[in-house]
Formats: structure tokens, C-alpha cells, sequence
């Protein structure tokens, strides 16, 4: 499935997983669609600098989830990589959604999708970017017939997790899990 999300909000009747697409700060002047191959270097190292930039990776730039982060090509082999760019084409953002049971998905049950990997640039935080990702994963999940919408975040994530909830994610920590000894991984869900 290959189609482009506009985020131009309310005033286009666009909407979101609970609402008009955008954020409380306006709309997002982001559009989101599928990544190209000749893209996927440059997406791997803007997923990698936002996890970098974020304190996300316990062992900094000797982290080993750093391969997994920068292998884009990978993602969009086995599940769809999308991106966000702006009004003046620069890529912004990225998400890789995984229909339900792909070989990307961590959590999801048989009809639900996920996402992970969410990262924005620096430069485009604030600007409703993880928003139009996001919502472009909800659209997705419900084109595919799907009942619900997983995700699994770091408890150091607080924008995010702010942003899921808002989008109406609710914590599901009967979910929550180890991928390795010693770091624990967050679980919400959306019902669609």
C-alpha cells in the first residue's frame, strides 16, 4: 500500500487517530509517505541521531541497537518505512509501521499493527511531525481492517509518551516487557 498522508489538518478534514490531524500548536506543514530507496541512508541516520540526541541509547554511539537504527533499507524490506517532509522537501521524520504479525512487530497481536522507531529531526520537533507519523500509522492500521494500534516506548520517552496519550493511547503495562536483562520497554495501545 502506497499513499501520501496530507497533515495539513482541520481545515482539509483530515484526521487522526481521536481527531483533526495537527497539533494544539497548528497544523503540521509535514506530509508523510512511503520512503524511497534512495533515501533509506539518510533516514537511518536521522533515526540514529534522534535516539543519540534524545539519550535514548544506554551505550551511546557503542550502543548495538545503533545497526538496527540505521539499517532502513531492512525496515522497509519487511514492514513500511515512512518518512515526513516538510514544505521544502527535507526529510523531517520517520516510522516504520508493521502490519499485523510482520517480522517488525514486537507486540502486536494478530489484528492489531505497530509502530516503532519514531524520530523526528531536532530541527522539526514541535511542529506536529510525530503527529502526522503516528496518525499516518493509525490510517494504515484501519485501511488494513485492523482492531487496534501497539506501540512500546522507553520510560525515559516523555514527549512521547505525552503525544500517545493525547492521540488516545492508553498505557497498557500488562504488556511491558524486557528486550534485554536490565532495560525495561513501555507498552500503549490505541483500539481503532
Amino acid at each position: 500500500m502506497d499513499f501520501t498522508t496530507s497533515t495539513a489538518g482541520a481545515a482539509t478534514g483530515a484526521t487522526g487517530p481521536s481527531g483533526p490531524a495537527g497539533s494544539a500548536r497548528g497544523p503540521s506543514c509535514a506530509a508523510v509517505r512511503t520512503a524511497r530507496p534512495e533515501e533509506y541512508a539518510r533516514i537511518g541516520e536521522l533515526v540514529a541521531r534522534a535516539y543519540l540526541d534524545g539519550g535514548l541509547l544506554d551505550f551511546g554511539e557503542e550502543d548495538p541497537y545503533l545497526t538496527t537504527l540505521r539499517d532502513a533499507a531492512g525496515r522497509a524490506a519487511h514492514a513500511e518505512l515512512l518518512v515526513a517532509e516538510d514544505g521544502a522537501g527535507t526529510l523531517v521524520g520517520s516510522v516504520t509501521f508493521v502490519g499485523a504479525q510482520g517480522p517488525y512487530a514486537e507486540r502486536a497481536g494478530e489484528d492489531e499493527g505497530e509502530f516503532r522507531m519514531l524520530a523526528v529531526a531536532e530541527s522539526a520537533r514541535g511542529r506536529g511531525v510525530g503527529e502526522a507519523l503516528v496518525t499516518a500509522c493509525a490510517e494504515r492500521a484501519r485501511a488494513l481492517g485492523l482492531r487496534g494500534l501497539v506501540l512500546s516506548t522507553h520510560p525515559r520517552m516523555a514527549a512521547a509518551h505525552r503525544l500517545y496519550e493525547r492521540l488516545g493511547f492508553t498505557r497498557t503495562p500488562e504488556r511491558d516487557w524486557y528486550p534485554i536483562e536490565g532495560m525495561s520497554l513501555w507498552t500503549y495501545g490505541l483500539t481503532l
